[in-house]
């Protein structure tokens, strides 16, 4: 989605078109992030004293604040304040750029002496536009089924207290939240005495601020038989969820809540206070406007921030910031104990190493014993190619292997994939066990999530992309008739040889197709591993010519796609990419997309694969929940989108030259043999 218009003013701008914006705070020089938002929203970042009528830029009310102000009120300037967006990071701390900011030429959201862009809106817009109140309601979905929060590093095994607690949420001392916020000290224990008061016989469990370092608002006689003191990194929407009440001063959690259903007691005056949705201590007699959640969600998340996709180093809207969240935070939940990898060729270290490497650097073992000794020694998990099983006995185990938009050139060829699978069940292609893809595709399909998938199909069509956009347009007109495509296939692929029956080599593809539809006009496509020389599986052309009306040599999958009514396979993902362009499929194998009424399957049914998926669902578990994707120029984790626009505009770095090099011996290897 494009973003949103931005609701700020436009001043007056200097020679480089954006506003001057005057800094006296070293962090929005030194936080290259922080700056290049602010550039992109149009701020020209500068030193020195602004004129009357410029503009000063502040943190919030922190400590350095104080200087611009006393600059603003000096020289007659207009302050605008900074401060992060309430989606910011996996991590505290300003070692990672922030997911968005909330620029206020108003005032602070956390500051109730006076109004703030937030406050604007909330009490001033009309709140009623279809569009934006169903993204918001889509929005509140997704962030509770993702469990974000502003700070997202929770961790997923941290001993959760048994559900039906009162929660309380600690903040940490000294924040400008609490001191702008109408409170103190005094009014967290005035807020745990309240909970106690009001469930006298509940369990009390009191939350710490992850970044309070060991600080707290609480006196050791506050921690009596009833009440838990938390401070493990729990994800905030795994505590609420458990809650029975939720008791916040003004901590953006006590907004979470709202989100998650709650309406929590809240003894300080943050922004979401006085909308109807919180039970409120300290009444702001400007709010007295009645919202609902969508309408709260709307301003806060989709209307006043502005946010930022690194990948693509420009402004972006709500959606397109979660889905960048979510392609890091997977990786940061997937890794976040490390990994070590077993049975990987040495030209895949690095690529490994980038993909699973950025939260703990991979360990890499020569043998499957030295592997599930270290992981017993580090408690990590291994990380395995394909089927390869060291039998790790308990061991948590993710096997490996190329995604299906993979790059610009083949694999076989050492050209890097621009993603990767690791699947914690089995493996896709092996219909003998359930693989985790197959569960996403059985899984429910949130609507959102459909949408995001149909316009997935559309940019992968219009782009012409395959799984590894190699091959020419066809030069060669098909004969009329009923046209269908046979894919070949490596004949030593596993795919093949675990998904495949009686008829498992391309030459008996291409007799069953023929004694199946005598008439049709057959057009016969090499795989592009077996046609370069890399791979077993060529048939000659008077084999294929025997049973096939056209060759395509070197063609483009997609192109050839457009060209057919149909297609016949073994287990190729082409019959997956001709499903996407509205093909009728038949398979004689059992691949993925096999066995869920979206094709023609000739193999005996698998009895798990019960469920009726839509094209859509299947496209979003395939191309979305289940790959990873790495962006070739940012070297982030990214969405499958940002893939397909570098796929599309060949904005993909060359091979490296020793890879080069190493493939043109292989090759040559191959060849002698």
């Amino acid at each position: 989605m494009s973003p949103q218009p931005s609701a700020l003013p436009a001043p007056p701008t200097g020679q480089s078109g954006r506003q001057p914006l005057y800094v006296y705070s070293g962090g929005f020089l030194t936080e290259v992030g922080v700056r290049r938002i602010l550039t992109l929203a149009g701020y020209d970042l500068r030193l020195g004293l602004p004129g009357q009528g410029d503009t000063v830029a502040v943190w919030g009310h922190s400590p350095t604040a104080a200087r611009g102000e006393a600059v603003s009120a000096l020289r007659d300037a207009r302050i605008v304040r900074i401060e992060d967006a309430f989606l910011r990071s996996i991590h505290p701390g300003r070692a990672e750029t922030p997911a968005g900011l909330l620029i206020d030429p108003v005032g602070v959201h956390y500051d109730p002496s006076g109004p703030s862009r937030i406050e604007q809106i909330l009490a001033g817009e009309p709140l009623d536009d279809t569009a934006i109140l169903q993204r918001a309601h889509w929005g509140i979905a997704r962030w509770n089924r993702l469990k974000l929060s502003k700070y997202n590093n929770s961790s997923e095994s941290a001993h959760l207290p048994a559900p039906g607690y009162v929660l309380i949420i600690d903040q940490k001392p000294g924040d400008a939240a609490i001191r702008h916020g109408g409170a103190g000290a005094a009014t967290f224990r005035e807020m745990l005495n309240a909970a106690v008061d009001d469930f006298p016989h509940a369990r009390i469990v009191i939350k710490l601020h992850p970044a309070a370092d060991g600080r707290h608002h609480f006196r050791e006689m506050d921690f009596g038989p009833r009440v838990t003191f938390l401070d493990a990194p729990i994800s905030p929407a795994a505590l609420l969820e458990g809650a029975s009440a939720v008791y916040t001063v003004s901590s953006q959690m006590g907004f979470e809540a709202i989100l998650a259903g709650h309406r929590p007691r809240v003894f300080g005056r943050p922004f979401y206070a006085g909308w109807g949705l919180s039970e409120d201590n300290q009444p702001i007699p400007r709010r007295g406007r009645k919202l609902s959640r969508a309408q709260l969600f709307a301003a806060a998340m989709i209307l006043a921030p502005t946010w930022y996709d690194p990948c693509r180093d420009r402004l972006c809207s709500y959606e397109d910031a979660v889905d960048l969240m979510e392609a890091r935070l997977r990786v940061w939940r997937e890794d976040s104990a490390g990994h070590v990898a077993i049975g990987m060729k040495r030209w895949k270290r690095r690529v490994l190493c980038d993909f699973f490497g950025q939260s703990w650097p991979l360990k890499f073992a020569a043998t499957p014993g030295r592997a599930i000794t270290l992981s017993r020694e580090t408690g990590r998990g291994l990380l395995v190619w394909g089927s390869v099983d060291p039998a790790p006995e308990g061991l948590p185990l993710r096997r490996v292997e190329d995604g299906f938009l993979r790059s610009r050139g083949l694999g076989a060829r050492l050209v890097p994939p621009l993603s990767l699978i690791a699947d914690d069940l089995g493996m896709h292609y092996d219909p003998a066990r359930e693989s985790r893809l197959e569960r996403l595709i059985a899984a429910p399909c949130p609507p959102d999530s459909l949408l995001r998938a149909e316009r997935l199909v559309g940019r992968l069509i219009a782009a012409g992309l395959s799984k590894y956009n190699t091959g020419n347009e066809m030069t060669e007109p098909l004969r009329p008739g009923h046209r269908i495509l046979v894919p070949g296939q490596v004949e030593n692929d596993a795919s093949v040889l675990l998904g495949c029956g009686s008829i498992r080599t391309n030459l008996a593809l291409l007799e069953a197709c023929r004694a199946a539809n005598p008439d049709a006009v057959l057009v016969y496509k090499p795989h592009p591993d077996v046609e370069a020389g890399l791979r077993p599986g060529r048939l000659t052309e008077s084999q294929v010519m025997a049973h096939a009306d056209h060759l395509a040599l070197e063609a483009d999958p997609a192109t050839l796609i457009a060209q057919v009514d149909e297609v016949w396979t073994l287990t190729s993902l082409l019959g997956f990419e001709a499903l996407l362009r509205g093909k009728k499929v038949t398979c004689l194998g059992q691949p993925f997309y096999a066995g869920w009424g979206l094709t023609r399957d000739l193999m005996p049914p698998i009895a798990r694969r019960s469920a009726r998926p839509t094209l859509a669902q299947l496209v979003h578990a395939a191309l979305i929940g289940y790959p990873r994707y790495l962006d070739p120029v940012s070297g982030l984790p990214c969405p499958v989108e940002v893939v397909i626009e570098r796929l599309a505009q060949g904005n993909v770095p060359p091979q490296r030259p020793m890879l080069r090099l190493l493939s043109l011996l292989q090759l040559a290897r191959r060849r002698r043999h």
